[in-house]
């Protein structure tokens, strides 16, 4: 079964200002953008928090949690929380999106979940904080680039499933 097509961009010129505006971070060094179409109408019905809750879930995976804290060194909360999805504080949301937020010593991170138009969009923002930032996140972003395609066809599996 297909779940959808994700298309992406990325780069900062490649993400529109609407979408850059939502980031919580005044510079952004890096940044993208995939999108889903998913097949079924009712996948769209769920909302951004709904979507980015499907994507990570309430605690980090083990796997998460080795990218997220141990190489990233992002501060995640621990436990669950209505204030956190997978550790990342809720930062801030709106109708059609939801943005969370994570630091670490060298990098800031804001993931941001939007759902629009029957699609479902996952962007991720960074600002490299300390020069380590620049070192560390270009080859982990070939990675990032390459997961993040199933991490939104697994969401909306998740979402079909609870349905």
């Amino acid at each position: 079964m297909t779940v959808g097509f994700v298309d992406s961009a990325v780069g900062t010129h490649n993400i529109p200002e609407s979408v850059r505006a939502l980031s919580s971070l005044p510079d952004i060094d890096y940044a993208d953008q995939f999108t889903l179409s998913p097949d079924a109408d009712e996948d769209a019905d769920a909302t951004p928090e709904q979507w980015a809750r499907a994507m990570f879930g309430d605690v980090p995976s083990v796997a998460e949690s080795l990218i997220w804290r141990g190489l990233l060194g992002f501060r995640l909360s621990r436990g669950r929380s209505p204030a956190t999805v997978a550790g990342w504080q809720i930062g801030e949301r709106g109708e059609d999106w939801i943005r969370l937020e994570a630091a670490s010593w060298f990098l800031t991170g804001n993931l941001l979940v939007q759902t629009a138009d029957g699609r479902v969009s996952l962007g991720t923002f960074l600002r490299y904080d300390r020069r380590l930032g620049h070192g560390v996140w270009p080859p982990l972003s070939v990675i990032h680039r390459r997961l993040v395609p199933g991490v939104l066809r697994d969401a909306a599996a998740r979402i079909r499933a609870s349905r």
